[in-house]
């Protein structure tokens, strides 16, 4: 098998941030009290959240995922699924990508699993997959933390909160989600 100069660039650029994740790995603590903070976060630049992820079936919230690129990027970061307020299970999400990009920066990224069939589709897989395994439609927060209402009816909704550095792409494409032991 002949691998295209892109394939090679997107394994390089993981390859490369596999150690780094690897010794920023953070314990249940550490994920969960980020995760009270970024939740804070978004209450605070949205209040039409809260509802919302009182409404959710389930939680899932990575509090810091950095992200970084000069052409080719990677991203990676840890953390919790909650289901009724309680932690279930930890899990990682990383994405390599090719293109225009330029810069760093750290993220955090909510996804509410608004029905029980798709919080059940999501936990029945090891790797899910944003757009291959699932659909998950980006909130984009308003003028006074207002949320379009259409948005709220999706089966998975998503949160990109920026929170330090720059970075030409705030998206949620291409992630890969999978478990991990805490």
């Amino acid at each position: 098998m002949r691998m295209t100069p892109q394939l090679t660039a997107v394994l390089l650029g993981l390859a490369l941030m596999l150690p780094w994740a690897a010794a920023t790995a953070a314990s249940a603590d550490e994920i969960n009290a980020r995760a009270d903070a970024a939740l804070d976060r978004l209450y605070g630049q949205s209040p039409e959240a809260r509802p919302l992820v009182a409404r959710a079936k389930g939680v899932l919230i990575f509090p810091r995922v950095i992200k970084a690129g000069i052409g080719i990027g990677g991203e990676y970061g840890e953390g919790v699924l909650r289901i009724g307020g309680k932690p279930v299970q930890y899990y990682s999400t990383a994405a390599a990508s090719i293109g225009f990009q330029l810069g760093a920066q750290a993220k955090a990224q909510i996804l509410l699993f608004m029905t029980e069939e798709a919080l059940a589709d999501f936990r029945a897989k090891d790797g899910w997959e944003i757009g291959v395994d699932g659909s998950v439609t980006l909130v984009r927060i308003g003028v006074g933390g207002s949320i379009d209402t259409t948005t709220t009816r999706a089966p998975v909704i998503g949160f990109v909160l920026a929170d330090r550095g720059l970075m030409y792409d705030l998206s949620l494409s291409g992630s890969k989600i999978s478990r991990i032991d805490r």
